[in-house]
């Protein structure tokens, strides 16, 4: 165990800075707009939050953080995530509540900046935001870890896909009910934007198995790591 605690990695920090990074760029995004494909499946259009164009590419970082260095290491850059969104919604909050220069005032004004980024600092969509993030990253973690073992390391396609899949079920209906409870997405919005929300998130991570792939056969021969959680207790808080 002191090993694995103790031990540097190459590309550790830099997987954990872009993970981060995603996941806070995705967040604003989300609420800053959201867009119309202007297509529907069975009468349901096709709209989602700008965010799920980049928040996808998240849970591939979340792959590849548990499938080269472990459920653990992979807790930790979940609570980091957890820890700068936070910030990230605690800091617009205190822009938002500070005064507006009078240029500034008149050029844009509080109303614009609450309208874009109302939604990364109020209440409902932070909450939303935030327990969606852990449930779902933490789901994917834990399914992806458990069938590493299964396989034996084997079909990795089937370890990232299927892990996606409970995953990504679990953060989008999540963060669809809660935003939507709160009053930040209207009823008439929530099977079109949970569906939407799932059925492309899903299909980007399909889409980027190949990287994936790439990615993590790169790390594992770099870092001379490839972990298999055998013994492993799937306790999300970062305790030992």
């Amino acid at each position: 165990m002191s090993d694995l605690q103790n031990r540097v990695y190459k590309y550790f920090d830099l997987v954990m800075a872009l993970f981060v990074t995603v996941l806070i760029v995705s967040n604003i995004a989300s609420s800053a707009k959201i867009i119309d494909w202007g297509v529907s499946i069975i009468n349901i259009p096709l709209a989602f939050d700008a965010g799920t164009i980049l928040f996808p590419i998240s849970y591939i970082f979340g792959d590849v953080l548990t499938e080269v260095y472990g459920f653990k290491r992979s807790r930790r850059v979940i609570w980091m995530g957890f820890a700068c969104l936070s910030l990230t919604s605690l800091v617009l909050w205190l822009v938002h509540i500070m005064p507006g220069e009078a240029t500034w005032q008149a050029q844009t004004g509080q109303a614009a900046f609450d309208a874009v980024l109302g939604g990364v600092f109020s209440g409902g969509i932070v909450a939303a935001s935030l327990i969606a993030y852990l449930a779902g990253e933490f789901m994917n973690s834990v399914v992806l870890a458990k069938m590493k073992v299964a396989t034996n390391g084997k079909w990795l396609w089937m370890r990232t896909i299927g892990s996606t899949l409970v995953g990504e079920a679990v953060d989008s209906f999540i963060f669809i009910g809660i935003a939507t409870l709160a009053g930040v997405f209207p009823w008439s919005l929530f099977w079109t934007l949970t569906i939407t929300n799932y059925i492309f998130k899903c299909s980007i991570e399909i889409l980027m198995t190949p990287i994936t792939y790439w990615v993590v056969r790169t790390l594992k021969r770099s870092e001379n790591e490839d972990y298999f959680d055998r013994d492993t207790k799937f306790n999300v808080l970062p305790v030992r």
